[in-house]
């Protein structure tokens, strides 16, 4: 499967998890509302800074963000 896709999916799956919308998460990242759609669908080419700004938003490390892909 391809990494993107997978970081789309275990991005939701923490994403629900945490009981945030995606309006909500992209918010707490300060990123635009639209970028957590695109990556949960696989459909962007995520920087490492924007791994960082994500995995702070949930409270969790950049490693337990990426663990398991």
């Amino acid at each position: 499967m391809d990494i993107k896709i997978q970081f789309g999916k275990k991005l939701k799956k923490l994403r629900l998890e945490n009981k945030l919308s995606q309006e909500a998460l992209a918010h707490a990242a300060e990123l635009d509302r639209t970028y957590i759609p695109s990556i949960e669908k696989g459909e962007r080419n995520v920087s490492i800074t924007v791994i960082k700004k994500i995995a702070d938003a949930l409270n969790i490390s950049v490693a337990d963000l990426m663990n398991g892909l």
